[in-house]
């Protein structure tokens, strides 16, 4: 072997020797092939790259140069196997490593969807936490493939070859920038654009460009909100005015009803009081109904003032939410932006002139509605009522209870006995239909005379007899026998009929004084019981006629079933 083909060996040798695997080379596309590229990397045989290696297929050309990635110098049918994006990774990766070392800022494409977040590409497939795709994130990950974004690169592992990236990271780091710039520059009662970002049962988020406002439901109209979202919408820009900024907490308060002339500055002027105004019902609340007369501008009628004389007990009753009414102007408190409205101060109040209708002495007719323990309510006319008190349903008899007299729902006659307009009521009476009987009963009742009855009460110190007339008499147990007398159930019974002497008629007490005793006496003889009674004082024994019949009263309770009958 000659010299010149030793050093050819020796040169053909070492090109050998210069290619190994995993080494990068620069090579020259010499073919393209359905499924695989052709290229010429110097060495003895060309090198095959996958064609799926390349962005796109068309913009190929021959002789164009390509780095590429030896993978297999030769396999089992010699070729020479070779990858562009392996080439390509692993310089990626050695840039990718720097630029982590460095700010970590780099920009990359959104390629898939994958379990717990996206995967981008960035030279290297790397991948992107749902958590760190935005501030809040975001339910669709499907909007953001295809897209190209900058990233932060957060984490990466030198021997598996994997990067972890943030977007939030920017995101926040340029809102707070923003917030800065926002807290250096503006000042309150200044007006700013926003979008609102979400809404609460208590008001509105704005964003500011990256800095958060809350719009407080109080400051969204000068009217009546129920909710937000009755309002504004998400997504939906405004102009707000800054009412507050806290620097410290970096919070900022914003107003939208400030952008609006105040409805409430002029009410006074525009909503005097007894002016007759028309609105909508906005609200029924158990204790009135809210009107609104203009925008912005809500009245309050309250349940009292919806009727002089119905007896209305919630105004969902009588009104509907929508519905038109008319109103008169009750009182305007501009401070606390409350008006106070009227309805029943459209019609004449019927108290006004109610003697004229129900003059003194007048005889009137109703319906028991309602029992207490002092007396009777009657409906006169829907609204008015009269009342009757226990006193005034029997001259003669003691009512401890109306039950006795009335029940609900009577139709009765009664006497107007008293008005009293400002506190809107009508005193009534029954036993004033009739004549009272003790005005003359010196005529019917005389001492002396011999009357008979049935005995309607015991008590420890005698007997009550209804006489004729509806009128009882007392006979005093020192008045049953000539004996000493210890219990009076011994002698007398209930509902048994006697025979008795008047011994005493108190015409201004109302009282009639009998004697069993003394029905057989002689007229000296009854004038000397009628003067032993009369001599009777109080402390003996309870002889007193005053002191009987008002001991009687205190013992003696028709319908009380403690009562105790002697």
């Amino acid at each position: 072997m000659n010299k010149s083909m030793l050093e050819m060996k020796d040169l053909i040798a070492k090109s050998f020797r210069e290619f190994k695997e995993g080494q990068i080379v620069k090579g020259r596309i010499i073919e393209v092939r359905p499924r695989e590229v052709l290229v010429d990397i110097g060495y003895k045989s060309e090198g095959a790259v996958s064609l799926s290696e390349f962005d796109d297929a068309d913009d190929i050309q021959i002789g164009d140069e390509v780095e590429v990635l030896i993978l297999r110098l030769e396999n089992e049918e010699g070729s020479v196997i070779l990858s562009k994006e392996k080439a390509a990774y692993r310089q990626n990766w050695e840039k990718i490593v720097k630029v982590f070392q460095g700010d970590g800022l780099i920009k990359g494409k959104v390629k898939a969807v994958v379990k717990g977040g996206l995967t981008v590409n960035i030279g290297v497939e790397a991948f992107l936490p749902g958590s760190q795709i935005d501030i809040v994130p975001p339910k669709d990950l499907q909007q953001f493939v295809g897209n190209t974004y900058d990233f932060k690169i957060v984490k990466i592992n030198d021997d598996r070859k994997n990067v972890v990236l943030s977007r939030r990271e920017l995101i926040e780091a340029e809102r707070a920038e923003k917030r800065q710039r926002f807290m250096d520059t503006i000042k309150v009662g200044s007006t700013v654009k926003g979008v609102v970002k979400n809404l609460t049962d208590f008001g509105a988020f704005i964003d500011l460009d990256g800095m958060d406002g809350l719009l407080h439901i109080t400051d969204m109209t000068w009217g009546r909100l129920g909710h937000p979202s009755e309002l504004v919408k998400v997504g939906q820009e405004l102009d707000v005015i800054v009412l507050d900024i806290n620097k410290e907490k970096e919070r900022v308060s914003l107003g939208l009803k400030q952008t609006q002339k105040n409805p409430w500055e002029e009410t006074e002027n525009r909503f005097p009081v007894g002016s007759k105004v028309k609105g909508k019902i906005t609200n029924l609340v158990p204790y009135g109904a809210f009107v609104e007369i203009e925008e912005g501008v809500e009245g309050l009628i309250h349940v009292s003032e919806l009727s002089w004389t119905k007896r209305i007990t919630r105004p969902s009753d009588v009104l509907t939410v929508g519905q038109e009414v008319e109103a008169v102007v009750l009182g305007v408190n501009k401070e606390e932006q409350k008006i106070s409205l009227g309805v029943r101060q459209l019609e004449p109040n019927p108290w006004d002139e109610i003697e004229h209708r129900y003059q003194i002495g007048r005889q009137v007719k109703g319906t028991v509605r309602n029992l207490t323990a002092y007396g009777a309510f009657v409906e006169l006319e829907e609204g008015i009522d009269g009342m009757i008190h226990v006193s005034d349903m029997s001259w003669t008899k003691k009512v401890n209870h109306p039950s006795e007299v009335l029940k609900k729902g009577d139709e009765i006659e009664a006497v107007v006995i008293d008005i009293d307009k400002q506190n809107q009521r009508i005193s009534l009476g029954i036993k004033q239909l009739e004549g009272d009987p003790w005005k003359e009963i010196e005529n019917k009742y005389k001492i002396g005379d011999l009357v008979k009855g049935k005995v309607s009460k015991i008590t420890t110190f005698g007997a009550f007899i209804s006489l004729e007339g509806d009128i009882d008499g007392l006979i005093h147990i020192s008045q049953i026998s000539e004996d000493r007398v210890d219990k009076i159930k011994d002698h007398l019974k209930v509902g048994q009929e006697v025979e008795a002497r008047v011994i005493k008629v108190d015409k201004t007490e109302r009282r009639i004084g009998l004697s069993l005793k003394a029905a057989n006496y002689s007229e000296e003889d009854i004038k000397r019981e009628a003067a032993a009674f009369d001599a009777l004082k109080p402390g003996e024994d309870m002889v007193g006629l005053e002191q009987a019949f008002a001991a009687a009263a205190e013992e003696y309770r028709p319908g009380d079933s403690s009562t105790k009958k002697k």
